[in-house]
């Protein structure tokens, strides 16, 4: 029991991918079958009912911090102010790489965004959705360095790391909310990052770089 207690402790990261990776075959199957309406439909109705002129312009302030001004400006404040200018280039690194890591997916599957909700305009194709990816890839990047930087107690690592989920968190409902993304665009996005930063992280892992 003990042996199986570490094991599933030393491969936990890679038993989040494989599950990931099984969500998500999943949903794109559904795609593939238009058998998704239903929970594309059941999320936007409830976050819809929480439309209102106040919401909607807090909303659009919370959607930017996923949106490319906001990241562009953060990494390079990182890079100007952070004590560990290695971290504010693997952050850069990360950020160029989600970025053109989901404009290829838009394209291979060219998913219309949807019609006639649009509080705001977005262009492009809507799966994987680009705010939910990049910022999940981004904000779950700066919480694995925090994790790795032995300057930080565990007490901020903790405060910082609910923070930023939070922040991912509240990201991803407002695209839904805005309706510039179905929630299945949503959930896409969250489990190719998801991947993608166990990928990325352990590839950083095993050349030592980070």
């Amino acid at each position: 029991m003990k042996n199986m207690v570490q094991y599933l402790k030393n491969n936990i990261k890679w038993i989040a991918c494989l599950i990931s990776l099984a969500l998500l075959i999943v949903l794109i199957w559904c795609l593939h079958q238009e058998n998704i309406n239903a929970f594309d439909s059941f999320y936007y109705h409830h976050i819809a009912k929480l439309i209102s002129p106040k919401m909607t312009f807090f909303v659009k302030i919370v959607t930017n911090l996923g949106g490319a001004l906001v990241l562009i400006a953060t990494t390079i404040a990182i890079l100007l102010f952070f004590h560990k200018k290695k971290y504010g280039i693997l952050i850069m690194i990360n950020l160029i790489t989600v970025f053109l890591l989901n404009l290829l997916l838009k394209f291979i599957f060219a998913r219309p965004r949807p019609l006639d909700i649009n509080i705001i305009t977005e262009s492009g194709y809507s799966f994987p959705s680009a705010h939910a990816m990049v910022a999940t890839a981004f904000y779950g990047f700066i919480i694995y360095l925090l994790w790795h930087d032995h300057k930080i107690n565990k007490k901020r690592k903790y405060l910082y790391t609910i923070l930023l989920c939070i922040i991912i968190f509240c990201i991803c409902v407002t695209r839904i909310y805005l309706g510039v993304h179905f929630a299945s665009d949503v959930v896409g996005g969250i489990f190719f990052s998801i991947i993608y930063l166990i990928i990325f992280t352990s590839i950083l892992e095993r050349n030592k770089i980070k």
